[in-house]
């Protein structure tokens, strides 16, 4: 036996496909491996200096990691996967500019120290009256 199915039958059936499918694609994952991976860029930034060197950084950073894993335990996904993507963005912004602070303190130090080394030299190679 053979079923016909007229064209609203057709229809509806499809439609009823399409719903289905929307409602699984809405039951995203919780992001662990994402909260793991920002996580772990908040502790990189954390031990470069960070907190101290890009305090506005970390804290957003900080904030974001903890409405993330909220939103996790909450088991609302979306959310959660964009505040993760955004505290890892925000703790690898931090974890830079602690080393470009770092680094231009460096090199500050190094012009400071060549510019001394140069007056001496000067004064070494003076002659004595």
């Amino acid at each position: 036996m053979k079923i016909q199915l007229s064209p609203m039958s057709k229809g509806a059936a499809i439609g009823i496909a399409l719903i289905a499918a929307a409602a699984g694609c809405a039951t995203t994952p919780v992001p662990n491996e994402k909260i793991a991976v920002a996580k772990a860029s908040v502790q990189r930034a954390e031990q470069s200096g960070a907190p101290e060197l890009a305090p506005v950084e970390m804290a957003a950073a900080r904030d974001k990691l903890t409405r993330a894993e909220k939103a996790a335990v909450d088991r609302d996904a979306q959310p959660a996967t964009e505040l993760a993507e955004q505290a890892n963005v925000d703790a690898q912004l931090a974890e830079a500019t602690a080393q470009e602070k770092k680094s231009h303190k460096a090199a500050t130090e190094f012009d400071a120290s060549m510019q001394a080394l140069r007056q001496e030299s000067l004064r070494s190679t003076q002659p004595s009256q």
